[in-house]
Order: C-alpha cells, then structure tokens, then sequence
C-alpha cells in the first residue's frame, strides 16, 4: 500500500492547531477530509510537527497511506483544487511503507518573527510579534548561545502534554537581525510541546533586560516551567523545514 508524503503550506490564523479536536478547526481535519473528498476513502494523516493553535507553515510534512494507485502529481493537483484557500500542498511524493513523517524525521527548522519597531503592522499583523521597546540583540545572542546542546528542556515545556522525555539535541538558536525585524531560528532533532515559544520569549525578556542573558543555564536546571520566561504569542512562528534521511 503506497505512503503519500506531502510538502505543506499553511496560515494557522484560523485553526486550532495542527491536531485534530472536536468541533474546532484543525489542519489534520481539513487535510483529511479533502483526501476524503477527492479519492473516497478515510485516512489518518500524520503530521512531522503538531503546530498550535495560531502557528503557521511553509515546510509542514505529513503522510498517509492508501490503497489508490495515484501518482504523487495526481495528489497535489487534487487536494490543491479543493483544499481551503489558506493551506496548500506545496510538493507530494510517494515513498516506500516505511516512511513515517513524525518518526522518520531527523531535524526541525522553525523561524519566529519580531517586528522590531515603533509603529505596529498592518499586512504582517497575523505573522509577527510586534516589539516597539529596546531590545538588547548581543545579550539575546548571548542568551540563545546558552541553550544549544542536548538538554532536558522541562523548563520550556508546556503543560497538559503526555511526553515522557524532555531530552532534545538542539543544534541551533540563532537571534538574526533584518532590516526591522529580528528573526530567531531554532533547529533541533524535536521540539517540546510550546518549546519555540518558550525560548524564544525567555530570549525577548533578556533583550528587554528583565533577567540577564547568563541566567539560562540555571533555568534548564530548573527544570520547571515557571522558571523559564512568558510564552511568545503563536502567530510569529512558522515551521520552515523538516529533515529527513
């Protein structure tokens, strides 16, 4: 039975996440039921990352399995003609039964964006984090700096999740200045539930001096979510790639 990969685009302005959930609108929902839509046929769809509520994507990777002898071109053309015009399959492939995309992926780029400025947006308002307040981009630097390597990182996780192991192997944090916006690029082999979130704003409270950019290696330590700064708002994160073998 082939496996579909799928390369997705998506605004997450208006779903509940990536996640499907009763009654609320999610992108595995709407990605299932256009399959449904066009071949027939109930599938679970598995997702490389569970985005939340509010995040988006460029590089979103999912998979599925079917009995139908599409071509990957076949697949793309049909879900694009029906999905909802804020998310689209950028590329598809079919790849053999043991392609998993949450399991088989081996790395994860996400990219935060600041609008880093004194007049709010406009066209941008659902894809950054407004920032007009000084912000201190050598201690931000040096405070990501702290966080790379394999860690336990409890103290950048959210609540209400069934995870078992805090250890992720993150490989790059970096605080990248362009024009007035401040990008923060993390890539790790996994992400904790909220984890981008979680750093990128314990990062925005050094840049606005509320901690000092060496405390970060005692907040892992910690190892205890209140330890750790605020949770940046969902709509300046997007998941840009997924790696696999």
């Amino acid at each position: 039975m082939p496996t579909v990969k799928l390369v997705l685009e998506y605004d997450g302005t208006g779903y509940a996440g990536w996640q499907r959930q009763p009654d609320q609108p999610t992108i595995q929902a709407a990605i299932e039921q256009a399959i449904q839509q066009v071949s027939q046929a109930t599938v679970s769809v598995i997702g490389a990352g569970r985005t939340d509520s509010g995040v988006h994507a460029i590089g979103q990777v999912a998979s599925f399995r079917t009995g139908l002898e599409w071509t990957a071109t076949n697949w793309m053309r049909a879900l694009n003609a029906v999905l909802p015009k804020d998310i689209a399959v950028r590329a598809s492939a079919l790849m053999d039964d043991h392609f998993h995309a949450q399991h088989s992926a081996r790395g994860k780029l996400y990219t935060y964006r600041i609008l880093h400025r004194s007049a709010k947006p406009a066209i941008d308002r659902a894809f950054v984090w407004h920032i007009y307040r000084p912000l201190d981009e050598d201690a931000m630097r040096q405070a990501a700096t702290s966080l790379i390597g394999t860690q336990d990182f409890s103290s950048f996780e959210g609540s209400l999740t069934d995870n078992t192991n805090p250890i992720c192997h993150l490989q790059r944090l970096s605080v990248i200045r362009q024009g007035d916006q401040i990008l923060i690029e993390a890539y790790a082999d996994r992400f904790l539930k909220h984890m981008v979130r979680a750093m990128v704003g314990t990062v925005v409270d050094v840049g606005l001096g509320k901690r000092p950019p060496g405390s970060l290696p005692e907040v892992l330590r910690a190892r205890d979510r209140s330890a750790a700064g605020r949770t940046a708002p969902p709509h300046g994160l997007c998941l840009m790639h997924v790696d696999y073998e």
